[in-house]
C-alpha cells in the first residue's frame, strides 16, 4: 500500500506493455480494422502524453501544508526533478516501443514469425509455443535496456536503488525460468484447447482461472521466497500488538514476516499474502525502520480493512468475470470461420488463422479497450482505499498515525503530492495524498 501508487514509471509500463508486436507488410493491405487499431493506439499514446505534461505542471511550487515538517524546499525540488526525469523516461520508452512494434507490423513480422515457427517444429501447439516464446523474448529484450537505465541511472541518482548488477541479473534469469516452467505448460494447455475442443473459450477460461487461483495460493511459499527473504518477526511488543490487532479485527493471521525490501530499494511498503485462513503479513524492513508502532498498526489496519470490507472478494469476482468476457472475445478472434477473426488477421497481414497468432493480435486490439476499462477499475479501487482508510481510523481509534505514515511515504518516495486530475483518472489506484488526508481527518472518532 503506497500513496500516489501510480507514477511516471507506471506510465512507462502502461505505455510500453501490450503494444503491437508487429505491423503489416504493405500499405495497400489496410482495411477498416487496421485503421481502427492504428488510430486507437496513437490516440492512447497522445492521451498518455497529455496526462504526463499536465502532471508536470501540477507539481506544487511550495511545500504543501500536509507535508510541512516532513518536506523542505530542497526535498520538494528533488521531487520535481524525479518527476521530470521519469516523465522524460516514460515518453522516450513509449515512443521507442511504439515505433519498434509498428515497424515490425509494417514489415510483415507476424507472417514471417508464424512461418518460421512452423518450419522449426511440427504441430499446431508446438508452433504456437515457439511463436509465443519468440514474442515474449523479443519484448523482454526490447525492455531490458530501459529497465537497466531506470534501475541503475534514475533510481541511483535519487538514492533509491540498492540492487546490485548480480541481483538484477539473477532476477531476470529467475523470471525467465519461471516463465518457462509456469507459462509454457499453461500456454500449451490453452492452445491445445483452442485447437481440439468445442466451446474452447469456456474451457480455456476455466483452466486459466483455476491455475491463477492455485498460483495465488502457492506464490507466498514457493515463488516469492525466490526473490526475497522472509524472516519471521521476533517476539516482542510490536508482534504482540500486530497479533492483537488481527484478533480484534477477526483477521485470520497465520504469521508476521519481515521482508528484505532494502535489498532492492529504500522505498517502504507492506502487504498481505495468502488465501482463505492462511494469511500472512509481510512488512518491508525499510517500513519497520522508518515507522513508529502506531504508524505500522495504522498501515496494517488499512490492509485488514480491505479484507473486512470485502474488497478482496469483490476484486477477485470482478477479475474472474472480466477474464470470462476476454476469453469469449478471444474465441471470436480465433474462430477460423468467423468474420471478426478474418478482419483481425487481415489487418495484420496474416493469412492463416491460428490460436497462437490470434492470441497476440487480440491483445493488441484489446489494449485501448482495456485501458478504458482500467479507468473504471481504478475509480473503484480509489473508493476501496477510502473505505479501508476509514476502517483503519475506526479500529485503531485515530486516523492520525495512518496519516503520518502516508505523509512519510509520500515524502520518502518523492511521490507527487497533488497529481493532475487526468493522471489520477487514468492511472491512480490510490487517491492522491491530500484527498486521503482530508478523508482521514473527517473519519477520526471525536475526542472523548
Amino acid at each position: 500500500m503506497q500513496p500516489g501508487e501510480a507514477n511516471e514509471k507506471q506510465t512507462a509500463s502502461t505505455l510500453a506493455a501490450g503494444r503491437p508486436a508487429c505491423m503489416m507488410a504493405a500499405m495497400d493491405d489496410w482495411n477498416f480494422m487496421t485503421v481502427l487499431i492504428v488510430v486507437a493506439l496513437f490516440l492512447l499514446w497522445k492521451l498518455e502524453f497529455a496526462a504526463t505534461l499536465l502532471n508536470l505542471r501540477a507539481y506544487p511550487e511550495k511545500v504543501p501544508d500536509e507535508l510541512a515538517g516532513l518536506m523542505n524546499a530542497e526535498n520538494l525540488e528533488r521531487g520535481r526533478q524525479y518527476l521530470g526525469v521519469n516523465a522524460r523516461f516514460a515518453i522516450a520508452q513509449s515512443v521507442a516501443s511504439l515505433m519498434v512494434l509498428l515497424a515490425f507490423w509494417f514489415a510483415g513480422g507476424f507472417t514471417w514469425l508464424d512461418a518460421l515457427a512452423r518450419s522449426l517444429v511440427s504441430g499446431e501447439v508446438a508452433a504456437g509455443l515457439v511463436f509465443l516464446s519468440a514474442i515474449f523474448l523479443g519484448q523482454s529484450l526490447i525492455s531490458l535496456p530501459f529497465s537497466i537505465y531506470d534501475t541503475f541511472v534514475i533510481e541511483n541518482r535519487f538514492g533509491f536503488n540498492r540492487v546490485t548488477p548480480a541481483t538484477f541479473a539473477m532476477d531476470r534469469i529467475k523470471g525467465l525460468v519461471l516463465a518457462a516452467l509456469i507459462g509454457l505448460p499453461l500456454a500449451a494447455a490453452v492452445l491445445w484447447i483452442f485447437v481440439n475442443v468445442g466451446h474452447a473459450w469456456l474451457w480455456a477460461w476455466l483452466v486459466v482461472t483455476a491455475f491463477q487461483l492455485l498460483l495465488t495460493w502457492l506464490a507466498p511459499s514457493l515463488i516469492m521466497p525466490l526473490f526475497n527473504k522472509f524472516t519471521p518477526m521476533p517476539d516482542g511488543e510490536l508482534k504482540q500488538q500486530i497479533e492483537g490487532l488481527g484478533t480484534r479485527c477477526g483477521f485470520p493471521l497465520d504469521g508476521v514476516f519481515i521482508m528484505d525490501g532494502s535489498k532492492r530499494s529504500t522505498k517502504a511498503n507492506a502487504f498481505f499474502t495468502g488465501l482463505g485462513k492462511r494469511k500472512k503479513i509481510a512488512l518491508f524492513d525499510t517500513l519497520v525502520e522508518k515507522s513508529s508502532t502506531p504508524e505500522l498498526l495504522g498501515v496494517l489496519a488499512h490492509e485488514i480493512g480491505h479484507f473486512r470490507c470485502g474488497h478482496i472478494k469483490q476484486r477477485l469476482t470482478a477479475g474472474i468475470a472480466q477474464s470470462a468476457a476476454v476469453f469469449f472475445l478471444l474465441g471470436l478472434a480465433t474462430d477460423p470461420d468467423g468474420r471478426f477473426a478474418r478482419l483481425l488477421f487481415d489487418a495484420f497481414g496474416v493469412e492463416k488463422i491460428s490460436p497462437h497468432v490470434g492470441l497476440v493480435l487480440f491483445f493488441i486490439l484489446l489494449e485501448p479497450a482495456s485501458r478504458a476499462l482500467g479507468v473504471l477499475f481504478n475509480a473503484w479501487s480509489r473508493r476501496h482505499e477510502f473505505e479501508a482508510d476509514a476502517y483503519a481510523a475506526q479500529v485503531t481509534g485515530d486516523g492520525a498515525p495512518l496519516a503520518d505514515a502516508l505523509r512519510k511515504m509520500t515524502s520518502d518516495h518523492l511521490a507527487h503530492p497533488s497529481p493532475a486530475p487526468l493522471r489520477v483518472w487514468l492511472d491512480y489506484s490510490h487517491p492522491p495524498l491530500v484527498e486521503r488526508l482530508r478523508a482521514l481527518a473527517a473519519a477520526r472518532p471525536p475526542a472523548a
